[in-house]
């Protein structure tokens, strides 16, 4: 089993629910909004861009273990869109308190768990069937967990606690309200200060005016 050390804890802790629960959205309506899935402090995610994570993750399943790609994962686009935009949020939140996660602070952690699974092939397996995470995306996934111990350590906090959770909630709410998180609707529309998906109910792209 993996210790509550580890960046693979189970426990609900801001990183676990977060990273578990929290899914984008938006609103708005520009020309540059074609062809992007989130408009992110004005950068876009490119609905390419998801595909494509889309693409390998469900290939890397599929090898990894061929029962368990039978069955399409709920909601898989909708969590890779909430993914890369809760990086972006994530970054915000940290560079908002003149922080950083360091390469060698992800691979220091990550190497941790490699020992305590067996290997870096299980550790690669336990994140690919247990946490949706292709091997490509591994980094990030421990960039976005450190992130969120560092914001509740900032604060005196522990993330593995209800203070803590609440510091991290607090903080990506003003870090998403700040960059003006906008999701295509076909996602969901972002709540900045839930950090949650609800339905949405504005246009993504202007409507086209009519001609006399």
């Amino acid at each position: 089993m993996i210790r509550t050390r580890s960046a693979l804890r189970p426990a609900r802790t801001a990183a676990g629910v977060l990273l578990a629960a929290a899914v984008l959205s938006a609103c708005g309506g520009a020309p540059a909004h074609q062809g992007a899935a989130a408009v992110v402090g004005g950068e876009q995610i490119r609905i390419a861009t998801v595909q494509a994570k889309v693409g390998a993750l469900r290939d890397a399943t599929a090898a990894a273990a061929p029962e368990a790609a039978a069955q399409e994962q709920a909601g898989l686009v909708r969590r890779t869109v909430a993914g890369l935009v809760l990086d972006r949020v994530i970054s915000r939140a940290l560079a908002d308190r003149g922080l950083t996660v360091t390469d060698g602070e992800i691979a220091q952690v990550r190497d941790a768990d490699a020992r305590l699974l067996g290997g870096e092939a299980a550790l690669r397996r336990e994140l690919l069937l247990r946490q949706g995470v292709a091997a490509a995306d591994v980094p990030g996934f421990y960039r976005q967990q450190l992130g969120i111990r560092a914001i509740a350590a900032a604060a005196g906090q522990d993330a593995r606690t209800e203070q803590g959770d609440t510091v991290v909630r607090k903080a990506l709410a003003d870090a998403g309200t700040a960059l003006k998180v906008e999701v295509n609707p076909r996602y969901g529309r972002w709540d900045p200060q839930r950090i949650t998906l609800v339905e949405a109910d504005t246009d993504w792209l202007p409507a086209k005016r009519a001609t006399a």
